[in-house]
């Protein structure tokens, strides 16, 4: 369990707290690149961290990203019109290019009035289908060019729910592998009939609800490993899967083909983005994609039904205790484990029951939430880090290196071997093997 203060640090991640300074040292995904799709379109809001911008892209196809308030007198951007290489504000017409240089200010007769200032802007990226900020006032860290970036669009599938909770709570179902054999039971025994990866990857949940668990720190983050035993014509062996937690909320999934971002809208809003990809299949076009997303439940039609879509998460379709999460009691009578949609909703129950921002004072952790420890120390880390003036952890790290994995590995082979160049601490001196502890 951890102390009320504890939770309170890895939990808030507004302006001037601790782990929102941690926070704004990273690059962050602000929105999908597809949320601006044309020069010229339709502004969007972003929230981030409790904060609200506008991000535009202008006639030339730059990304700006502004904050939402006009430095006039305070009118929202969102009402902006985008033109002419820059967004313009309705009130008085004041105009701002990406980088926030003040192009026009046309109730103002002094044409030097505009050169005094600047609007504030942030860095923005464009890569693997994110468009990414840079919200610290620290120097910028080098971008984190994940290896899935060089892959073409037809083979990325970007998407994201919007889940009404801490951000913590949703990264914490990453680390525990046991609740997929609970949880998600329903689901993975239906997949097992598709023709997808998933279903032979995680055939071997169905029959092991208590994996041996382990994690690791390292230089960028941790690792944790999920072992179960099971058979094989080759006798016993371990099927071992590997996540790798990079922080502040980037976590690269044991399929080697997923990868999620847990990013804080505010204290308890959170955008839980998901990428698929591969160099083969091409999980951005049909009919893949659509499968992929039915699957899990982060087709639109699924989102907006449960209110986890930006067009529904603040109506009454929200998730909560007045529509009971969206559980459907008469699908457990007859035989549903969970009487929940699909994977992310299941998840997403399950973590905004917790409470928006979960008491940590009163859990009882147990040996099959070795991982979760773990995310909680280095969460922390990160915050005390970065309120000391200090690089949080990770903050430079070799993205190219560092991915999830899985095997079948012989009883008593160090899973470690499946991932030897990723960041493993250099005093950690030898480790034993599973079977010697």
């Amino acid at each position: 369990m951890l102390s009320r203060d504890d939770n309170e640090l890895m939990c808030r991640v507004g302006a001037g707290t601790a782990m929102g300074t941690a926070m704004r040292r990273y690059w962050l995904p602000a929105l999908l690149s597809s949320e601006l799709p044309t020069p010229d379109c339709e502004p969007r809001r972003v929230q981030l961290l409790g904060e609200s911008f506008v991000a535009f892209r202008d006639t030339d196809g730059r990304v700006g990203l502004l904050n939402e308030q006009c430095c006039h007198r305070g009118a929202s951007l969102l009402l902006g019109r985008v033109e002419n290489c820059g967004i313009r504000c309705i009130y008085h017409g004041w105009k701002f290019a990406v980088d926030g240089t003040v192009i026009e200010t046309p109730n103002v007769n002094d044409p030097n009035f505009k050169k005094r200032f600047k609007a504030k802007s942030y860095p923005v990226r464009e890569a693997g289908g994110f468009i990414w900020t840079y919200l610290g006032a620290a120097e910028q860290p080098p971008f984190p060019a994940w290896s899935w970036f060089d892959l073409p669009a037809s083979n990325r599938l970007n998407a994201y729910a919007v889940v009404d909770c801490n951000y913590v709570q949703i990264m914490e179902g990453l680390f525990d592998s046991s609740h997929l054999s609970i949880l998600h039971s329903r689901q993975i025994a239906d997949s097992q009939g598709m023709e997808l990866d998933f279903a032979r990857i995680t055939h071997h949940m169905q029959f092991d609800a208590a994996p041996r668990v382990e994690a690791e720190p390292t230089d960028f983050g941790f690792h944790y490993c999920a072992q179960r035993r099971i058979a094989t014509d080759q006798g016993e062996q371990i099927e071992a899967r590997v996540t790798a937690f990079v922080p502040p909320c980037f976590v690269s999934n044991p399929n080697k083909d997923l990868w999620f971002a847990v990013v804080p809208v505010s204290d308890t809003r959170t955008l839980f983005h998901h990428v698929w990809f591969h160099p083969e299949s091409r999980f951005g076009e049909e009919p893949l994609r659509s499968e992929q997303l039915k699957l899990v439940g982060l087709d639109a039609p699924a989102l907006d039904a449960h209110g986890m879509s930006l067009q529904t998460c603040d109506t009454h379709l929200r998730a909560g205790r007045a529509n009971n999460f969206h559980q459907r009691r008469e699908a457990l009578r007859k035989g549903h484990f969970t009487g929940l949609h699909s994977f992310t909703q299941e998840d997403a129950a399950v973590a905004i029951s917790a409470g928006l921002i979960r008491d940590r004072t009163t859990e009882m952790l147990s040996i099959s939430d070795i991982a979760i420890g773990q995310l909680y120390r280095t969460l922390l880390s990160c915050a005390r880090e970065a309120r000391e003036g200090r690089d949080p952890i990770g903050l430079k790290a070799d993205m190219r290196r560092i991915g999830g994995t899985h095997a079948r590995i012989a009883p008593g082979l160090n899973w470690r071997t499946l991932v030897p160049a990723q960041g493993r601490p250099m005093d950690a001196g030898p480790q034993p093997s599973a079977a010697a502890r």
